[in-house]
């Protein structure tokens, strides 16, 4: 069995000691390629509103922030910000923004900050476009919450067309713009790679995967049904699951509401994801240690357990 890839998560992880500003992420990252991990990742809010916490905080506070379950105090900084200074401070680790709530965004401004990010890293930035699910967000910025998936699809491929050389046009339903150069373009030919992911493998997500995606990172568990039809629509669509890269996720057990999870346990559940296609794990340092200067010893910690997990 190979060893998965891991994806240190950078974000939700203010209930360690002290409390842990931006700079401290971006120090998080350097131990995190010291320790030979892939990736970290960075996901965002603008904003939260009263209702971010309408179904009940979590039962521990290092659990995974789920929709619904989010003090609004919870600390959301900018991804593409954060990660740019992360580029700056590594030479080898993944980037990879997920999510990024693109409708609140307009797509030309966001295509430039992304290029910018992808010269900057030299093409180690991956992206993970999404709706979320907070009402009052798009309230608060002004967007249509009811139509944001069909603002996402006019993105993606505005995305694709300013990705592929100036200049480009586009009219839709949203946005429109003639004859315009995005400039400069990114590293990567084509843009930074896009992966798709949410809490059902529906209709829409599906067909973003097939046209415009190079991984899957959803939200939970998905069951073998959803599986299934997933990798029937890349079939039908000339692509095939080797082109996917599968994103799951180490997740504690919590004993009770103030206690971490035990990191060997959760990592001894991985071999469960990589017996259904997942090779590339995400693991939130929070719900393991309560202290920042435990970091460097938690990262190669968890190396060394995955490492063995293919041996």
């Amino acid at each position: 069995m190979t060893a998965p890839k891991l994806l240190l998560i950078l974000t939700e992880n203010n209930t360690m000691r002290p409390k842990m500003d931006v700079a401290d992420l971006v120090g998080l990252a350097v131990h995190a390629e010291k320790a030979g991990i892939d990736g970290v990742m960075a996901s965002d809010h603008i904003v939260l509103g009263p209702s971010a916490n309408a179904l009940g905080l979590a039962a521990n506070p290092r659990d995974y922030a789920l929709p619904g379950n989010q003090d609004p105090w919870t600390p959301w900084p900018s991804p593409l910000v954060l990660l740019s200074a992360v580029a700056a401070a590594t030479t080898s680790l993944r980037l990879v923004a997920g999510a990024v709530i693109t409708p609140l965004r307009h797509p030309l401004a966001l295509a430039k900050d992304l290029a910018t990010l992808d010269r900057l890293s030299d093409a180690r930035l991956v992206v993970l476009p999404t709706v979320s699910w907070h009402r009052d967000e798009y309230a608060a910025l002004g967007v249509s919450f009811e139509r944001r998936g069909d603002m996402l699809d006019e993105q993606l491929e505005i995305f694709s067309r300013v990705f592929d050389g100036s200049p480009s046009s586009f009219e839709g339903e949203f946005y429109r713009f003639d004859d315009v150069w995005l400039e400069p373009q990114p590293r990567r030919q084509g843009g930074p790679l896009l992966w798709f992911g949410g809490s059902s493998v529906h209709r829409r997500l599906i067909s973003r995967l097939v046209r415009y995606g190079s991984g899957f990172n959803p939200l939970g568990s998905p069951s073998d049904d959803e599986l299934g039809r997933l990798a029937a629509a890349l079939t039908a669509g000339g692509r095939s699951t080797a082109e996917i890269e599968y994103v799951g996720g180490a997740r504690g057990i919590f004993r009770d509401s103030s206690s971490t999870a035990d990191l060997a346990e959760a990592v001894a559940r991985i071999p469960r994801q990589l017996a259904r296609g997942f090779r590339t794990i995400c693991v939130k340092p929070s719900q393991f240690i309560d202290e920042v200067a435990e970091i460097p010893d938690f990262c190669h910690e968890l190396v060394t357990l995955v490492n063995d997990l293919g041996e």
